[in-house]
């Protein structure tokens, strides 16, 4: 009996630890990075030259920061005149089922890995110029203030 007893615990004490470690506190703020900003992208399918500017946002179905956000996503788009692409690493369908329950729309739905366009956490921004360099990142779910800034950057109207 003292064994099992020991077993279970050992059991539950690696099973708690797993599930702290894998929590991440969310990421709350806007950046320069630089293994990002001032890259070019290459996205397949997408002609930056058509648009001054557009904003990038690399998300996941998956993220619950990214449905946290979906508020300004859609304050985004009521606001500003910015092309909008998301990149998803799921499929187009799940992507644009996932963004229409969330009441969000962007101009352009493409699956990718995130990795392919150097993002390693979601959500993540990006502003990127008519030659494919990225201008400015944020990164994570953004406080009130830099949803702000993200606005002004975009060109937000009223």
């Amino acid at each position: 009996n003292v064994a099992i007893i020991f077993v279970a615990l050992s059991l539950g004490i690696v099973l708690i630890s797993r599930t702290v470690k894998s929590y991440r506190a969310p990421v709350t703020h806007s950046t320069n990075t630089p293994s990002v900003k001032d890259q070019k992208i290459q996205l397949p399918g997408v002609d930056w030259s058509k648009n001054e500017q557009t904003l990038v946002m690399a998300i996941s179905s998956t993220c619950h920061f990214c449905t946290e956000s979906a508020a300004f996503y859609r304050d985004i788009r009521a606001r500003t005149h910015v092309h909008t692409v998301a990149v998803l690493p799921q499929s187009i369908n799940e992507s644009r089922d996932y963004l229409s329950n969330l009441g969000v729309q962007v101009d352009e739905v493409l699956q990718a890995p995130l990795s392919s366009i150097d993002v390693n956490g979601t959500p993540t921004l990006m502003l990127v110029g008519r030659d494919g360099t990225v201008i400015r990142t944020w990164i994570g779910k953004l406080p009130p203030e830099s949803e702000k800034e993200v606005l002004i950057t975009v060109g937000a109207q009223g």
